[in-house]
């Protein structure tokens, strides 16, 4: 008797830690499976590529060797001023398309004459590719900085422009009659009303206008450009160096994912701000 209660307990014990065990898993399954993912992608990348060398380093390298390069980079302190060079691009792009889209299209989306006036032009370049404008902005603004500054600018600044618009004119109609009923001014409501149930579709906005920034850095400065990382990579492709490609091109995704997150995590604040139904103003 005294055995197979000792037995009931070690059962019990084991089944507590296999409910705990699932629990864990199912609360962390994101993070397991992501990683779980990666880790298989990096070995099986690493025994083609690296151990078993089932295809030529020259055109497609190894995480081993990519690690290396990188390395090198940074011990080196070759990269640094690629680095510097190609924030400050990003960041001076990115930030004037926010100071420019979030008024401008709160602006289109409040006012309808606005609306009908600008909302043309802003689907037409919304819709015309980036790369086709390029040209005419290394005519107006030269090979400098400031060419790569307007292209990520023009990059970034209409998906934060048409999610900005798109909110002010999906605020819930019905909230816009329950405040006009009891009074408050134009201004009143724009305050609370209208701009809490933007600003969920502005965050959306601002992260699509990272990756659009970044595919910005990247194609100016494969056109024109002395350094930044887009110049380290077109420098490196000419040159078969496929490991200081592999290196810039991880330095775009590591950026993006970061940049990403970290706006994920801000718009996930102000997600209950989100109307789940409504109607244009």
């Amino acid at each position: 008797m005294a055995d197979q209660t000792a037995e009931e307990v070690l059962l019990d014990v084991r089944v507590a830690e296999a409910s705990r065990l699932y629990k864990f898993y199912l609360n962390q399954e994101k993070k397991i499976l992501g990683i779980s993912a990666v880790a298989i992608f990096l070995t099986i990348w690493e025994l083609t590529g690296g151990v078993l060398q089932l295809i030529n380093p020259m055109f497609m390298s190894a995480p081993s060797l990519i690690y290396k390069a990188a390395v090198q980079l940074f011990v080196s302190g070759e990269i640094y001023n690629d680095l510097y060079v190609s924030g400050i691009e990003f960041a001076w792009g990115y930030v004037l398309s926010v100071i420019f889209a979030v008024p401008f299209g709160i602006m289109v989306g409040w006012y309808k004459r606005m609306s009908y006036i600008f909302d043309p032009f802003i689907n037409a370049m919304n819709a015309t590719p980036r790369v086709a404008l390029l040209p005419l902005v290394i005519i107006w603004l030269g090979i400098g900085i400031l060419s790569k500054v307007g292209i990520i600018f023009l990059g970034a600044v209409f998906p934060i422009l048409i999610n900005t618009r798109d909110g002010v004119k999906t605020t819930p109609y019905n909230l816009l009659t329950a405040a006009r009923s009891f009074g408050a001014s134009e201004w009143q409501i724009f305050r609370s009303v209208v701009l809490p149930s933007t600003v969920p579709f502005i965050l959306t906005g601002l992260r699509l206008g990272v990756g659009r920034a970044l595919i910005g850095v990247m194609v100016g400065e494969l056109y024109a450009a002395t350094a930044g990382i887009g110049f380290m990579i077109t420098v490196a492709g000419a040159t078969f160096q496929t490991d200081k490609v592999f290196v810039g091109v991880l330095i775009f995704a590591l950026s993006g994912m970061i940049s990403m997150e970290m706006l994920t995590k801000l718009e996930s604040r102000f997600d209950k701000w989100r109307p789940k139904v409504g109607a244009a103003a």
